[in-house]
């Protein structure tokens, strides 16, 4: 049995459309041992936010209470995750002048403060500020400028924003499963933490997280991330084509894809047939399995081909020399990889989390990506005790802002 006593207990909670995973991770030095990992069938949410609370504190409760079980220790708080069409990232800048003969950490912290003066509408909540490079007079590319001497210094950083009332939602349901939120992550950033080599992060490389209900797009190069974009279509899309292509009921749907889906029709031999069981008492049809390929490729094609689109409309093409990187439950769908390659035209391989002990052979799977990314991303965060809880932030400054609105109307 684990005890936390051995090491720091890091947990991340990967809340899915189609699952919610809890991965608990042990923390000595530098090392990071998976301990315990539950997953729970995800019911409440829809395009990676959250309608229903109750089912969604009831699949949290079992995926956490399974998890326990396994690394025999008690959790308490989480690093969770979020996504959703309502994430947007865009870059800013900010320069101050250098008081002192040489930058300390107040006027790294000054220069940051200046880039993130952004106007952000009141509903929107800042989710991430991440610190891409600081150019310090006409120096630049420095990734830590702290006992540089100068006179003007620069950041450039990259500010990820989300509705308030889904960041809110996902904490409120933390909370109502008995569990505090350390910090809230952007899913494709925690996924990167775990599938990317340093080389891959250095040189320039995209990654896409393919979920149930979304799929996350996020770039890096020279270590950090340049641009994040989240398009809500995702696996669930896929089962609904099959549903409705072959006439079966979507838990039906959902089997079918998994055991025969295919986005290579091509490659399928006419001959192999599968069973599709009929709706309302009907008689089960037998179909050739090409029909799956007929009808997942286009569906693939169209989320690769949108993905790519923002590439290029943000004017990243150039920063994806290393090649795409595919992580999430849908990446393991056969052939997904070849689209992928023929689309974005740069090498495509299947992230698994990488750089951890313990289960390792349970987490080998590009599903549990996020969740293993937020262990790891808490491991990080946790040296530096930010324990910021933010949902206390967040909800009070949303009491605030209903306050003003009632004002406004009254």
């Amino acid at each position: 049995m684990h005890g936390a006593k051995e090491g720091n207990i890091v947990v991340g909670l990967d809340i899915g459309t189609t699952k919610i995973c809890a991965v608990v991770g042990e923390v000595t030095g530098r090392e990071i041992n998976i301990i315990g990992i539950g997953t729970h069938p995800s019911i409440g949410l829809r395009k990676g936010v959250v309608v229903n609370i109750e089912s969604t504190v009831d699949s949290i409760k079992k995926a956490v209470e399974e998890a326990e079980l396994m690394a025999g220790c008690e959790i308490s708080s989480v690093y969770a995750g979020i996504a959703g069409g309502h994430i947007t990232g865009f870059n800013s800048r900010g320069i101050v002048a250098i008081k002192g003969q040489e930058i300390t950490p107040q006027d790294v912290e000054r220069v940051i403060d200046a880039a993130r003066a952004v106007a952000i509408p009141m509903d929107r909540e800042v989710i991430h500020v991440l610190p891409q490079e600081y150019i310090v007079d006409d120096q630049v590319g420095i990734q830590n400028p702290v006992g540089m001497a100068g006179v003007r210094l620069e950041a450039k950083i990259h500010i990820v924003t989300g509705a308030v009332t889904s960041a809110h939602n996902i904490v409120k349901c933390a909370n109502r499963a008995g569990l505090d939120v350390c910090d809230i992550v952007l899913e494709s950033l925690a996924s990167g933490e775990a599938v990317l080599t340093e080389e891959e992060k250095q040189l320039g490389t995209g990654l896409i997280d393919l979920g149930g209900g979304t799929s996350d797009l996020a770039i890096f190069s020279g270590n950090n991330i340049k641009h994040t974009f989240v398009l809500a279509l995702g696996g669930d899309n896929l089962t609904n084509d099959i549903a409705i292509g072959v006439r079966a009921p979507a838990n039906e749907a959902e089997r079918i894809k998994r055991k025969f889906g295919t986005c290579n029709a091509a490659a399928i031999s006419p001959d192999e047939t599968i069973e599709v069981p009929g709706m309302g008492g009907r008689e089960p049809r037998k179909l050739p399995r090409q029909v799956l390929g007929e009808i997942l490729e286009p569906r693939m094609e169209e989320i690769f081909t949108l993905l790519q689109r923002e590439i290029f409309r943000a004017g990243m093409e150039n920063m994806i020399a290393s090649g795409m990187v595919l992580s999430g439950g849908t990446s393991l769908l056969d052939g997904a990889t070849d689209i992928a390659e023929a689309i974005f035209g740069v090498p495509t391989r299947l992230g698994r989390p990488r750089g951890i002990g313990g289960l390792t052979d349970v987490v080998n799977n590009p599903m549990y990506a996020t969740g293993v990314g937020l262990v790891i991303y808490g491991a990080k965060k946790e040296p530096e005790k930010k324990f910021r809880i933010r949902d206390r932030n967040i909800f009070n400054s949303l009491i605030a802002r209903m306050k003003k609105w009632f004002k406004d109307v009254i």
